[in-house]
């Protein structure tokens, strides 16, 4: 009896503070299923979600930009998208995501979505 009563305790103890892992885990499933349905105003906010969770994990950041970045393509974001893909690039250049990413804007410029970074042409002024 004194068993089932001090896990009662425990289970509640957890549901009322919830463990902040596997509420993360939680709501970045949600926004994956919430991507596979085409639904980007969901992941993002699943997103939001997940980085309020993750606070005390930075290996899952790179994880979320990544997917940000793919939704703001999905919603024709594309400057947005690739701004995105850059932030993961200078943050976590060792990463998987880092690679996944340049690979997106390569895909982007090549698409004709985000040009080539060139030198700004000058042009003089006409009156």
């Amino acid at each position: 009896m004194r068993f089932v009563l001090i896990a009662a305790l425990a289970v509640g103890a957890l549901s009322a503070t919830g463990c902040t892992r596997w509420a993360m885990n939680h709501h970045l499933n949600n926004a994956y299923s919430a991507y596979d349905r085409g639904n980007c105003e969901q992941v993002m906010l699943e997103l939001s979600k997940v980085e309020r969770d993750s606070r005390a994990r930075p290996y899952v950041w790179p994880e979320v930009s990544m997917m940000r970045g793919q939704c703001l393509e999905r919603q024709k974001m594309f400057i947005d998208a690739a701004q995105t893909y850059q932030f993961i690039i200078a943050s976590y250049p060792q990463s998987e995501y880092a690679y996944r990413a340049r690979a997106r804007l390569e895909t982007l410029q090549s698409l004709g979505h985000y040009p080539m970074r060139s030198a700004a042409a000058v042009k003089p002024t006409q009156f």
